[in-house]
């Protein structure tokens, strides 16, 4: 149903067209139903009157001189992103439509239409740019609580880093985030993406450690055809996927020195060239890259560039680790709650969210979720107690305490050496994030010897192993 005019606050339209007799037509009908309505005869215009005046919903004709209604919707979208755009044409078809789409038209339709299409069409845009100001409303309700976006915290320092990230993601500097493994440093890059003036274009993460060099190259950089053996195709690179975007590089730490001085080049030029290309190709990328390392260490061992270091510290963000804020710890408990309770009504007493304080969490946040997750699902009753708690019981104190009521458990339900060593082994790889580079290093291995436990492991329990090969290819 449509409401009638006066019901509700006016809201502003912007009817675009060449055709000054379709033009006056759909004023008039729009004017009927309420709304205050302005007029453009091309899409210049139209960008025009956008640029002086909040317009709720622009609905355009998509043939017009100069330029047509798509591109219109494209410098629309930079101007005024959550002003939706409805297109009309008589020249209906699928790829139009799709063009329409894909140009971010929020709906499309054909002439000859109703008026009743029209104003129906009209209407479900205005719900949804209501909806969406609604929605930012709320996230800036809950911005000034304990949460900023998936981030959430409640002490000094991320309140800090909330801060500092509402200050930088209109910007297009790096942005350097350095903390220990499991403190969210992709939530904080994924945070500052979608909160910024890119958050329509694409947020592209990848793990700088778990590619060999030699393909890593192509991987951020793409390809021409016969550049290698095996390249029977040229291959767009991260970079260019992400153009317009935001590119996270993890682990950047673990970045070759050879590919490191090509990045260099491409924060420089803004330029990257394919493996095996003559032709460098320019993009609009934003750089966020992530360690838990100290670069400033590696730069004096010679493992890191110190010119790429400035390049990428522009911005830098520190994450403390959890143990240094454990007034977060009762939001992230609650968040993680929510996150694994399927639906249902589950919370941790005021005991159990105490007593999750007292811990160190070298794990930081990564551990504490996997605790929360592993108590919800071993506990049957709504409310999780400090008896419940997977990784300590009552009178435990410090970690030795726990490492040795775990060493216990695990005598008394008589499990073999080699069982013990599996168990280890499957909590140091979710606390690097599956990271065998990571995790060899913390089981002070090399990575050999952790892929042939891992493997002996799948093998003993009768599953599909991957080979010594196929784990280092993944790695």
């Amino acid at each position: 149903m449509l409401e009638e005019p006066g019901m509700s606050e006016p809201r502003n339209l912007l009817v675009v067209d060449d055709d000054a007799a379709m033009r006056q037509m759909l004023v008039s009908l729009f004017e009927e139903q309420g709304y205050l309505v302005r007029e453009a005869a091309s899409a210049d215009e139209a960008i025009d009157c956008a640029g002086e005046h909040d317009i709720d919903v622009v609905f355009s004709d998509i043939r017009m001189p100069g330029k047509t209604g798509i591109e219109m919707v494209g410098e629309l979208r930079k101007l005024r992103p959550s002003t939706p755009v409805v297109l009309m044409t008589a020249f209906g078809s699928i790829d139009s439509a799709i063009d329409a789409m894909r140009a971010g038209a929020f709906d499309y339709i054909t002439k000859p239409f109703e008026p009743e299409n029209a104003l129906i069409a009209v209407e479900r845009a205005v719900e949804r740019r209501a909806l969406e100001q609604e929605n930012r409303r709320l996230r800036r309700a809950v911005d000034q609580t304990t949460s900023f976006g998936d981030l959430i915290g409640a002490s000094p320092a991320m309140r800090e880093i909330f801060a500092l990230i509402r200050k930088v993601a209109h910007g297009r500097s790096s942005v350097l985030i350095t903390g220990e493994s499991g403190t969210g440093k992709e939530v904080v890059a994924r945070t500052l993406h979608y909160h910024g003036s890119r958050a329509e274009q694409p947020f592209i993460p990848i793990n700088c450690s778990a590619i060999p060099e030699g393909l890593l190259e192509s991987e951020l950089f793409g390809h021409v055809k016969g550049a290698f053996t095996g390249a029977n195709a040229s291959k767009r690179g991260l970079f260019e996927e992400a153009n317009g975007g935001t590119i996270f590089l993890d682990e950047i730490g673990d970045m070759g020195h050879g590919l490191q001085s090509k990045l260099l080049r491409v924060l420089q030029d803004r330029e990257i060239r394919p493996v095996g290309g003559t032709q460098s190709k320019a993009v609009d990328v934003r750089i966020v890259a992530a360690t838990n390392q100290d670069l400033q260490d590696e730069i004096e061992r010679g493992n890191f560039r110190e010119d790429l270091y400035y390049r990428l510290n522009v911005i830098p963000i520190v994450i403390p680790p959890l143990r240094e804020r454990p007034e977060d710890i009762p939001a992230l408990v609650d968040a993680f709650v929510k996150k694994h309770s399927d639906g249902q009504r589950r919370s941790f007493t005021t005991e159990a969210v105490q007593r999750l304080k007292s811990l160190p969490w070298r794990g930081n946040a990564r551990e504490l979720e996997n605790v929360v997750e592993r108590a919800l699902a071993l506990t049957e009753s709504a409310e999780v107690d400090v008896d419940d708690l997977p990784i300590v019981r009552s009178g435990d104190g410090e970690d030795g305490e726990t490492t040795t009521a775990f060493l216990r458990s695990a005598a008394e339900r008589r499990l073999k050496l080699r069982e013990v060593e599996d168990l280890y082994i499957d909590e140091i790889m979710k606390l690097t994030n599956g990271n065998k580079v990571h995790a060899s290093k913390l089981l002070g291995v090399d990575r050999k010897t952790l892929y042939r436990r891992m493997e002996r492991k799948v093998h003993s329990h009768g599953g599909n192993g991957e080979s010594e090969a196929e784990h280092a290819a993944n790695v």
